[in-house]
């Protein structure tokens, strides 16, 4: 069977410049299609974070001219590769636009500090305007003629809109097909009508069934306009459709549900496996982590100035600080676990409010509480590795990934039943258990008195029947959730759309 030819666009790539899940995905996908035989390339915005990664990047000699409106900026382009491959990263540079990142005075790739917090930047809209209508002049450049373009959010939503409706006809274009991943339907870029001026596409285009939602919606045009539309997990495509969870988008998506789909993110476990992880206290396997592990967890109580007491369990939590994380929720179990005799360990960053209260609640307990305010990769690694549980309770979840870190740690993970945490715990009921299919506990209610509910029923078989826990873990670090069982999956999607056989 021939190869796909595909260009993934994002605006961030996980190595170059990352705020999210997103970037994971845009590096993760390209390598792996390209090591079952397809031909990638990947193109991004050329922001200073890039600059700062240490990658080499070489100049193409390529000048896009880019239409915006009545002016047509020129557009360098630089390229470089993926780590450890030979996938290209085409970056598009226009210093007003993306130069501007800069960690010493807060300012990120979409938003900067302002008097109340972080903001978006004001001309988020125009900025993506241009990269979008920059990937499209990128086309004949990239060194193969793609069957499939890859958008990815809603900073990529109108590429799938000039694809059908600007340069469908143009040689070179016909045959290109488009995939729209929707990886959180809550960010949705909405931008007021008059930046429509901007973007060269038919002013009729706005109107309540293509571009118009309240303002006009970046998010909504890559829908529309998509050959297929997927999301992270098949339970989050399923939950886009309700009230609930669909953003005002849920009508929109059931009218469009036979090009919607799920595909689970895949899981890097090249960076998150504990047989080579260097970041972590002693390595190990299936066949060894019930005597290395009690190592992770000595070094990760040591770490973060807590009593290295072997047999207490440990309550581990990355996250970003957030409602939709769930760390409200676990705030207002957190008593809860501590009388249950746990150590509770939270690494992340988010909102003020949380901030403080996880302050106090470490005040308030020195000896059973650690936290750390920020993003450490290396920490990362020590919780997963040291915790017993794993707590990622969030009120939505599009897909997750560190649920199936914590699998591939032998860390059970404690979730809400949502998106693609449901996709990827199987929870340890006694029948569950009785199959050994168990891998972690999950609970429906979002509610501290469920979560607190669902530790309890872990903390038992942890206590009182260690055989099935051990089962648990055993089978946890079993499962497969890797990227190339997830390119298979895009693969299928890109066939089916390009009706390449």
């Amino acid at each position: 069977m021939a190869g796909l030819r595909v260009l993934v666009a994002a605006s961030e790539v996980v190595g170059f410049a990352k705020t999210g899940g997103l970037a994971d995905v845009a590096g993760a996908l390209p390598a792996a299609l390209a090591r079952r035989g397809n031909t990638a390339s990947v193109v991004m915005p050329f922001y200073n974070a890039v600059k700062r990664s240490g990658h080499p990047i070489e100049r193409t000699g390529i000048v896009l001219p880019v239409p915006m409106g009545d002016r047509v900026l020129a557009c360098r382009v630089y390229r470089s590769f993926l780590p450890n491959t030979s996938v290209p990263v085409f970056l598009i540079e226009h210093a007003p636009y993306f130069e501007r990142d800069d960690p010493k005075t807060g300012r990120g790739l979409y938003q900067e500090q302002g008097w109340g917090g972080k903001q978006d930047y004001g001309d988020n809209g125009v900025r993506f305007v241009f990269f979008c209508r920059a990937v499209m002049e990128l086309v004949p450049h990239i060194g193969f003629a793609p069957d499939v373009i890859h958008a990815n959010d809603w900073q990529t939503g109108l590429i799938p809109a000039y694809l059908a409706e600007t340069y469908r006809n143009n040689p070179g274009y016909q045959r290109i097909r488009s995939t729209f991943t929707v990886h959180n339907i809550a960010y949705q870029g909405s931008y007021p009508r008059e930046l429509m001026n901007y973007t060269g596409l038919p002013g009729w285009l706005y109107n309540p069934n293509q571009l118009e939602h309240y303002g006009f919606n970046f998010l909504k045009s890559g829908i529309v306009f998509a050959d297929a539309v997927n999301t992270v997990s098949p339970t989050y495509a399923r939950e886009i459709q309700t009230g609930e969870f669909g953003y005002g988008l849920e009508g929109l998506l059931t009218n469009l549900h036979w090009k919607l789909s799920g595909i689970v993110n895949g899981c890097d476990y090249e960076h998150w496996n504990p047989a080579h992880d260097k970041h972590i206290a002693a390595r190990y396997t299936p066949e060894n982590v019930f005597e290395n592990k009690p190592l992770c967890k000595a070094d990760l109580q040591r770490r973060f100035n807590l009593p290295e007491e072997p047999t207490t369990p440990v309550l581990g939590m990355v996250a970003r600080l957030v409602g939709q994380k769930g760390i409200d929720i676990t705030l207002s179990a957190a008593q809860g676990f501590l009388d249950l005799g746990c150590q509770i360990i939270v690494l992340g960053d988010g909102d003020q409010i949380y901030h403080d209260q996880l302050q106090a609640l470490r005040d308030k307990n020195p000896n059973r509480v650690g936290i750390y305010l920020g993003f450490n990769e290396t920490l990362a690694h020590v919780v997963e590795a040291g915790s017993d549980l794993f707590l990622m309770p969030s009120r939505y979840e599009p897909c997750g990934l560190n649920q199936m870190y914590s699998l591939k740690y032998g860390t059970p993970p404690v979730v809400r039943a949502t998106g693609g945490l449901a996709d990827t715990v199987v929870n340890a009921t006694e029948e569950n258990l009785a199959d050994q299919r168990a891998t972690g506990f999950s609970f429906n209610e979002y509610t501290a008195h469920a979560l607190y509910e669902t530790v309890r029923w872990a903390l038992v078989l942890y206590r009182q029947r260690p055989d099935d826990f051990r089962q648990v873990v055993r089978t946890a670090m079993a499962q497969d959730w890797s990227w190339d069982r997830s390119a298979e999956a895009y693969e299928r999607l890109y066939r089916k759309i390009s009706g390449i056989g």
